[in-house]
């Protein structure tokens, strides 16, 4: 299939064909993915996270009623999804014993042509995120770090537009000043 047709696949996904829900993952994997990792969540977990979204977006295409687009019933799985995993209690998943260093707070080493205040500055960031209540999060993260309109974001959380643009606002204000206080 050399163009993404969302009706066309749906319509196959819906027929049982394997390959149209593996053609609907790759095309939305990434996007996917990057929207859990930006929200401030560990690339592993953003990684099981993501697969728990696809379970669930193939458990449900039989019911995807085509109100909205594809990509807008995805995201709004994903917000789901991410509501849930921030609202479990979290208990550590390193032993103080082992002497290893948490995963969370290991610096990324992938990327060693990263200048190190770029990498502090990131981490800083990813921080404040990790602050901001759940909905200031995902609206973060998808309309200034994925690209996500007003409009889809209103779609995806059902939400009026003047509402998005409000928290969007108040998002943007309260992650300035977690970051202003985290430098004094």
């Amino acid at each position: 299939m050399d163009t993404f047709s969302e009706d066309e696949v749906v319509r196959r996904c819906r027929a049982g064909d394997e390959e149209a829900f593996r053609e609907l993952v790759d095309h939305y994997k990434d996007l996917v993915f990057a929207f859990l990792a930006q929200t401030g969540l560990a690339s592993d977990r953003a990684e099981d996270l993501a697969q728990e979204v696809f379970l669930r977006v193939h458990r449900g295409l039989p019911y995807f009623r085509g109100e909205a687009r594809l990509s807008t019933w995805i995201y709004r799985i994903v917000a789901n999804v991410f509501a849930q995993e921030v609202s479990k209690p979290r208990l550590p998943v390193h032993s103080l014993d082992s002497g290893e260093t948490p995963v969370d707070s290991r610096p990324d080493l992938g990327r060693p042509d990263r200048r190190f205040s770029d990498l502090e500055l990131r981490e800083r960031l990813e921080k404040a995120i990790r602050q901001l209540p759940v909905q200031y999060r995902l609206l973060i993260a998808g309309h200034y770090l994925k690209g996500v309109s007003y409009e889809d974001l209103a779609d995806m959380f059902n939400l009026p537009l003047g509402t998005v643009k409000t928290q969007l606002y108040r998002a943007k204000r309260q992650l300035r000043h977690l970051l202003e206080t985290s430098l004094g």
